[in-house]
């Protein structure tokens, strides 16, 4: 059994938001490269630059990539053998506070849905939490930007739909959304589970790197033929055309009712923000 303080994990989440924000990831940002050498619009390699540019300022400066910080989405793997001295979930969203606090970063949460007013520190967050074997405790901080999160979606399809139908229904809703989400984008895909469940699905395959396929090479192969068919709608950098809509999509799965097939697809834009400590 390990003994893990409260406060810990505060400065954990405020460090990891306040990362997620100013420093794109490696993998992001050789995906950029890679896009900029095969891309052939010159409009598209102009963003793509200029994206790269963005990341290297943000870094540089210590500031947000996007003027959007997110709403703070946290996923937990959280040990058997673990004590905490106190409340996770108030720690976690005291580690938000401080993180949007003392990081400048903007704050987009209403406290409620219809009424509106704004909580004032980007509180509270989205806590996903998974129960695992071991001592230590992984948390992954993702925050969603609005933009990108409006272009997601759950649809309840029928069985005899198949892969075929799963194929159809993200191409659909990537062309659907156009240059809402902030191209390039990586699209994560759920299928399975249940209507709330594929949801996280969706969002939890946000959290892989380029280029990291489903290690079901069937689903590795539908992976790979869905970026080539989101790549070759032509939307492009930001939407002004060209053959990077996306870096990656990723796919995630999870077994089903006989009566259901649930897909969703949950788009994440050009900053695909999400960092990870274990404490």
């Amino acid at each position: 059994m390990s003994n893990i303080s409260s406060d810990k994990i505060v400065d954990t989440v405020a460090r990891l938001c306040v990362e997620a924000n100013y420093f794109l990831g490696k993998d992001m940002l050789q995906a950029f490269k890679n896009c900029i050498e095969k891309e052939e619009s010159e409009t598209g390699r102009d963003i793509l630059n200029q994206l790269l540019r963005n990341a290297e300022i943000a870094e540089k400066e210590q500031v947000p990539l996007c003027q959007d910080c997110g709403f703070a989405v946290v996923f937990l793997e959280l040990g058997t053998e673990v004590c905490i001295d106190g409340s996770i979930v108030d720690a976690i969203n005291e580690g938000v506070r401080k993180g949007y606090t003392e990081g400048y970063l903007r704050k987009s949460i209403l406290a409620d849905p219809v009424k509106g007013k704004n909580t004032g520190d980007n509180t509270p967050a989205i806590i996903h939490t998974t129960f695992v074997p071991g001592d230590k405790i992984k948390i992954t901080v993702a925050p969603k930007g609005g933009g990108s999160e409006n272009m997601s979606e759950v649809k309840m399809m029928k069985p005899a739909d198949g892969i075929e139908g799963v194929k159809d229904f993200v191409i659909d809703r990537v062309l659907r959304s156009s240059s809402n989400p902030c191209p390039p984008t990586v699209v994560g895909v759920g299928i399975g589970g249940t209507f709330e469940y594929v949801a996280f699905l969706a969002k939890k395959a946000l959290l892989r790197n380029i280029g990291d396929r489903n290690q079901d090479p069937f689903y590795a192969d539908v992976e790979r033929e869905l970026l080539q068919r989101i790549n070759d709608l032509g939307i492009g950098p930001m939407g002004l055309g060209g053959r990077t809509t996306s870096l990656d999509v990723f796919i995630e799965t999870h077994p089903r009712h006989i009566a259901s097939f649930p897909v969703a697809v949950n788009i994440n834009c050009h900053v695909a923000r999400h960092k990870s400590a274990v404490i």
